[in-house]
């Protein structure tokens, strides 16, 4: 109830602003200043990106070896026979020494939790943990239960098709020393890319997150984390209490709450987990929706915390805020392209011109990051990157923009579920890694 109240407050906020503005101002200053302030935002982390490139370059950091944590990797499993033993094959390759494999069993109805338990008699660093069928569902609820036996001063967390390469940990580890950084972040990469026009779109559009969690992580602003290859340290996780049991998505639900205790989360583009991309349109609709709806209710949930947080740095602040207008700018540019339709009916003065061109502005923004992005992280020449941005960028659209609506509609008028929506895996056509 709380979350659908401080949503009709914001979208009742949002409309009477628009109507407003729109009776006494000039649209076009409000599209200029939007524009505006996304362009300077965006090269801010640019710029700051590029800076901290150059001065690591002069002055490399220094690894310190004698840190070097015992790691504990769960794997939480629900009806993952086809993936599950090469995935913990995979891990057991890692050249970091000291870590155990959890392998979860969450009420599987197939032979996941037979082949984990077999898995664990012929592999010392693996155990498994098989929940019973009357657990509660869900993946935090998973994890905590994982965490009581987990013995780890950090806790890596894997999905059940995670692929990465034996220096890993290595590459992650030398980022969680820091005494104020609670949790690294690895990046996602879609290992079947190749194989149909969604695995394409997802592939670029984790490239873009790519790009987006660099530039956050350069301005020491709210990176986040994304559930697969996520490593949290074991303090950080006890203070904000684990992982919160009553949300469908566990990685951006804590994300906010360690922001709000003050941990701060670093990305770690250096250090690759790849996964699989849904290759059906249905499951992808269902999978975003998810993400969706879960990072909307947990702004929603912690708003106050957020903005009365004493431990949380201004940047950080800052940076949530500005992501936070991401989910309601389709409810804006739509409810612009309503008001401005109803003034032309009735044959006011009207500026559905400059509505048509704040859409276009907002297409080409994106566009334009697309492009940057797959040059830099998927080494394509500039046409290629154009084409596949401006693909991928309809594609954005198309998927996004009805399912934050759809969403937000969704928050207003109906009960929360714990509708989780599994992703099937071990139908991908894998790339080589």
């Amino acid at each position: 109830m709380k979350e659908r109240i401080l949503l009709l407050v914001i979208i009742s906020f949002l409309i009477a602003f628009l109507i407003v503005f729109q009776n006494y101002f000039n649209t076009m200053w409000a599209i200029i200043f939007l524009i505006g302030f996304m362009c300077l935002y965006s090269f801010y982390m640019w710029i700051v990106t590029q800076y901290r490139k150059r001065k690591l370059r002069k002055n490399p950091p220094i690894v310190n070896y004698d840190f070097h944590p015992f790691v504990s990797i769960l794997v939480p499993c629900h009806n993952e026979q086809e993936v599950i033993e090469q995935t913990a094959l995979n891990i057991l390759n890692l050249s970091y020494k000291d870590f155990e494999i959890i392998l979860i069993d969450d009420r599987s109805t197939d032979d996941t939790a037979k082949i984990i338990q077999e898995l664990e008699k012929k592999h010392d660093k693996i155990k498994s943990l098989i929940r019973d069928i009357s657990a509660l569902p869900g993946k935090s609820a998973v994890l905590n239960d994982a965490f009581k036996i987990a013995k780890g001063e950090a806790i890596l967390v894997f999905d059940a098709d995670a692929k990465v390469k034996p220096d890993f940990l290595d590459i992650m580890i030398p980022k969680l020393e820091t005494a104020d950084v609670g949790a690294v972040q690895a990046q996602k990469v879609i290992i079947n890319s190749k194989q149909n026009f969604l695995t394409k779109c997802q592939f670029n559009e984790y490239i873009l997150d790519t790009h987006m969690q660099t530039g956050r992580d350069a301005v020491r602003g709210a990176v986040e984390l994304r559930g697969n290859g996520e490593l949290i340290k074991r303090q950080a996780l006890i203070s904000v209490n684990g992982w919160n049991e009553e949300t469908i998505t566990d990685d951006l639900d804590l994300s906010t709450r360690l922001h709000v205790k003050g941990w701060d989360i670093r990305f770690c583009p250096e250090a690759k987990v790849y996964e699989e991309g849904v290759i059906d349109f249905y499951a992808l609709i269902r999978q975003r929706r998810r993400w969706v709806e879960g990072s909307i209710r947990r702004y929603l949930e912690y708003a106050y915390d957020v903005f009365t947080s004493k431990d949380m740095s201004l940047r950080v602040g800052f940076d949530l805020i500005a992501y936070i207008t991401e989910f309601l700018l389709p409810f804006w540019l739509i409810a612009e392209i309503f008001i401005q339709a109803f003034h032309f009916i009735k044959g006011d003065v009207n500026c559905i011109l400059s509505s048509a061109i704040l859409v276009i502005a907002t297409g080409i923004f994106f566009t334009i990051n697309f492009i940057y992005s797959l040059k830099k992280y998927a080494n394509l020449n500039f046409v290629e990157a154009f084409v596949q941005a401006i693909v991928t960028s309809i594609y954005f659209f198309v998927i996004w923009f009805p399912i934050a609506m759809f969403i937000i509609f969704k928050i207003v008028f109906t009960k929360k579920t714990m509708d989780w929506g599994k992703t099937v895996h071990g139908v991908a056509k894998l790339n080589e890694v």
